[in-house]
């Protein structure tokens, strides 16, 4: 009997020697496969769109020409301003107000008898000029930028293209102070190493000098993907790309559809849409134990008390943001109606926005950091244009969806990132929080004062951070 097993067990043990070492080969190999994955780059899908009016053509291609652009104005269109500005009607404000119910319409009054008798707006769009204006169609809609390079390269210096893209309610024009700093560093004793950039400032579809999208639906994604085709439309392969307010949005959209062409991304407003348990017992451990949830002192110092800080402050400031987010159209109407409405509207978030204790002065702090001709210079190109109603529906197509099934919600950023963190900005995200989005973050700087408009407000402070930080990916 036990001869009779021997080739039963010879047989079982042949069977065995091919079937562990396949069965060790599968296993292995979907484990391999399973890291792989892992640490595979998801992105957001690319697609196309159309924003032109009407349906897409069928037949020919799209005119990719880039247009030389030049501002222009008329008197008919400073005598219409004018005479809309002298039959302005105010309601007196409450005493003491200050800024606390919204733009103090007495010292409105001040602001529109300097934009009525003293604000130059031919000199105006001179000095908007100054920087080489183009167009360019991009799925159907004319898209504005300007493109600034450097005049001068000292031998062996790289010059690197960046992309800079502005928010709401701002424009191109927040960039004009920041670029000579960027294109021109050791005019400014700003030599910082080798990096000198040539600089490319789009206006959002909407906005200003951008055709307005035709179709609904255009949100961060669809601008992210023009911006992409408008970089490799003017030729480049690789660039960085520095944003805040919509901007950062934007550009952290550009770098989860094609990390490939993204060198690096610098933010000074950090959009975080993951929250859950594990937020709400950062939030909560973080007043007392910070250490213990990745959390400094100067995140604490910013953060808390979290109620006041991060809600009630918020709500405060964000008014506007449900009103554009739900019926963009309604108040629109009147703002592109009212040049003393409209800058009442975007000369507020100038004020509180730029320093929240700016709610306590009776001129809202405004030209402690700005001057009125470049306030009001934003204001009008927001008004010659006519791109308010268009400039706050970016908000309905991007807020009135779930944050959390949008397609870049689950895509991580795995590009070089850079984050100059400001005092003043809305809200503080710390590192820990932002590193749960951005994976890869080479520079995280507590800037020392400063609001949300950072390259308006802080050109210096902002073009410092921005070449810390692409020196360092470039020695990546």
């Amino acid at each position: 009997q036990t001869i009779l097993c021997l080739p039963r067990s010879f047989e079982y043990s042949q069977k065995n020697a091919v079937l562990v070492p396949v069965a060790v080969l599968g296993v292995g190999g979907m484990l391999v496969y399973w890291l792989r994955s892992r640490h595979k780059i998801k992105t957001i899908e690319m697609g196309d769109g159309w924003w032109g009016s009407g349906e897409r053509p069928l037949k020919g291609k799209e005119d990719e020409s880039i247009r030389p652009f030049k501002i222009e104005t008329s008197d008919k269109e400073i005598e219409d301003l004018h005479r809309r500005l002298e039959q302005a009607h105010y309601t007196p404000p409450l005493e003491g107000a200050a800024f606390h119910y919204g733009f103090n319409s007495s010292y409105l009054r001040k602001v529109v008898a300097y934009w009525r008798n003293q604000f130059d707006w031919r000199k105006q769009v001179e000095v908007l000029n100054k920087y080489p204006h183009f167009q360019t169609t991009i799925e159907g809609i004319d898209i504005h930028f300007i493109h600034v390079k450097p005049s001068y390269v000292p031998h062996g210096r790289a010059v690197q293209p960046l992309l800079m893209v502005h928010g709401w309610p701002g424009s191109f024009y927040e960039f004009y102070k920041i670029i000579p700093l960027l294109t021109e560093p050791a005019r400014h004793n700003l030599n910082e190493g080798d990096v000198v950039f040539e600089v490319i400032c789009p206006s959002i579809p909407g906005y200003g000098f951008s055709e307005a999208p035709h179709q609904k639906g255009f949100d961060t994604i669809a601008t992210a993907r023009i911006f992409h085709k408008l970089m490799n439309r003017l030729g480049f392969k690789e660039y960085y790309l520095q944003g805040g307010d919509w901007g950062s949005r934007i550009i952290t959209n550009m770098a989860q559809m094609l990390p490939q062409s993204v060198k690096g991304l610098h933010l000074n407003f950090v959009f975080v849409s993951r929250q859950g348990l594990r937020r709400m017992i950062s939030v909560m451990l973080g007043a007392y134990v910070p250490w213990l949830v990745g959390l400094t002192r100067e995140d604490v110092r910013r953060m808390y008390p979290f109620i006041q800080k991060n809600i009630y402050e918020l709500l405060r400031e964000s008014g506007y943001l449900h009103i554009q987010a739900t019926k963009p159209d309604t108040a629109g109407c009147g703002l592109n109606d009212s040049p003393v409405g409209l800058a009442a509207y975007i000369l507020e978030k100038f004020s509180t926005w730029t320093d929240k204790s700016f709610l306590h002065k009776d001129d809202g702090g405004l030209e402690s950091k700005y001057s009125l001709d470049e306030l009001l210079t934003n204001v009008m190109i927001y008004w010659v244009t006519s791109s308010i109603v268009s400039s706050m529906r970016f908000y309905k197509e991007n807020i009135s969806k779930d944050p959390g099934l949008t397609a870049d919600a689950r895509v991580g950023v795995d590009v070089p990132t850079g984050i100059a963190a400001f005092p003043q900005e809305l809200v503080h995200t710390p590192r820990a929080w932002a590193k749960e989005t951005f994976k890869n973050i080479i520079t995280y700087s507590y800037m020392p004062h400063g609001g949300h408009f950072a390259a308006f407000e802080e050109p210096k402070l902002l073009a410092q951070d921005i070449m810390c930080f692409v020196r360092k990916v470039e020695q990546l």
